[in-house]
């Protein structure tokens, strides 16, 4: 079975794109607008990778990863923050929240898919 990827991000133009390009690689989706919708989502579909935006209405991305990591069941998924912070330290302080990769938005389009394919197989059992 294709591996199950929850997105959360609040804007709609970055949500659909990212959507479109995992969907036309035959990955399934699940989708969360806010921080609390992500924590639902998560426990509700147990993805096998969560594609979290950081600045997030509600529960912010930093706060949900730790949320998360905190759960037994999602101390393996793989959390890969994809955010517009990318100051000095920004990527530090993302993976010490729990994340487990760190991409920059924009995102790369020809490069989007390569890496999530390595991020997933290299999840941890």
């Amino acid at each position: 079975m294709a591996p199950l990827v929850l997105i959360v991000e609040d804007i709609e133009d970055n949500l659909m794109l990212i959507k479109s390009l995992l969907e036309l690689a035959d990955f399934r989706v699940v989708e969360a607008r806010n921080g609390r919708e992500a924590i639902d989502q998560a426990q509700a579909h147990h993805p096998d990778l969560i594609l979290l935006d950081m600045s997030l209405p509600e529960i912010d991305g930093w706060t949900v990863a730790r949320t998360l990591r905190q759960l037994p069941d999602f101390r393996s998924t793989r959390i890969v923050a994809l955010t517009a912070h990318a100051m000095q330290g920004d990527r530090e302080k993302t993976l010490d929240a729990g994340c487990d990769e760190f991409m920059t938005k924009p995102i790369d389009m020809p490069t989007f898919l390569p890496a999530i394919t390595k991020i997933l197989e290299g999840k941890r059992g």
